[in-house]
Order: structure tokens, then C-alpha cells, then sequence
């Protein structure tokens, strides 16, 4: 018997949705990764998007915690010399939740093809309520 290698047409998808409030965000993001990648199924297969989607909720209650807050840079570079800013994790917490969420969890994936593909099955909303109630949702906690 050979090593099993899970093939797209095998694959079914299931929805989870995650409450982030006062969840750790390098946790969370952590957690959305492992389901995004599939890594909790046994039919993982690394070279195979396997994984299932994911909901992030209520992405403004997410807390960080040690230093952060403070520390933290988060870069970007526009492509033009003197193109590069920085702003501090606990900042882009408050203006944009979701984004910082998506960042962390962009972070965890593979930064190639897989992984970008991997990220366009996440979904994140800053408030309680998301518009895909007619996938019928699991409820994920960890």
C-alpha cells in the first residue's frame, strides 16, 4: 500500500467560524492558519490547497499581548525610493482590525502560490455579524 496523496476532486469543504474576542491575535492567527492549510485533517497534503474556509469575528475585541503593543513595526514599501513606512501593530489594531488580522494570518501561510491562494478562503469582519450565513458555519474554539 503506497502513501495516499489527496487530489482536489477528493476534497470537501467545510465553513468555521471563529469568535477572536479576547483571543490572543498570534494565537488566532495561528488557529486560522492550521484550518486554512488543512493541517487538521488526515489527508493533509503539502503541495494541495486541502484546507477549509474560515470566518473571523469581532476582530476589534483581539488583544495583543507583551510587548506588542508598542514594539512591533509593521512595513510596507510602495516601490519608489523613500517609499518605505511603518506603523506600530497596536495601531493598525485600531484603525483597521481586519487588516491586521489578515496580516497575521498571511503571515503563517506558505508565501507562494498555495498561499495565496490559501488566504482568499478567509473571511474577516470587525463587528459580530458576517454575510455568510447560508454556508452554515461550524462553530471553532480553541
Amino acid at each position: 500500500m503506497g502513501t495516499y496523496f489527496a487530489k482536489q476532486e477528493d476534497l470537501t469543504r467545510k465553513w468555521f467560524l471563529i469568535n477572536a474576542e479576547g483571543k490572543s491575535l498570534g494565537r488566532l492567527a495561528a488557529e486560522a492558519a492550521k484550518i486554512l492549510r488543512g493541517k487538521n485533517k488526515p489527508i493533509f497534503t503539502p503541495n494541495v490547497d486541502c484546507g477549509d474556509h474560515v470566518i473571523i469575528v469581532n476582530a476589534d475585541k483581539c488583544v495583543l499581548t507583551g510587548n506588542n503593543k508598542s514594539e512591533e513595526l509593521i512595513y510596507r514599501h510602495s516601490g519608489y525610493p523613500g517609499g518605505l513606512k511603518s506603523i506600530s501593530r497596536a495601531k493598525m489594531m485600531e484603525a483597521t482590525p481586519t487588516k491586521a488580522v489578515m496580516k497575521a494570518v498571511r503571515g503563517m501561510l506558505p508565501h507562494n502560490k498555495l498561499g495565496d491562494a490559501t488566504i482568499k478562503k478567509l473571511r474577516v469582519y470587525a463587528g459580530p455579524d458576517h454575510g455568510q450565513e447560508a454556508q452554515k458555519p461550524e462553530e471553532f474554539t480553541f
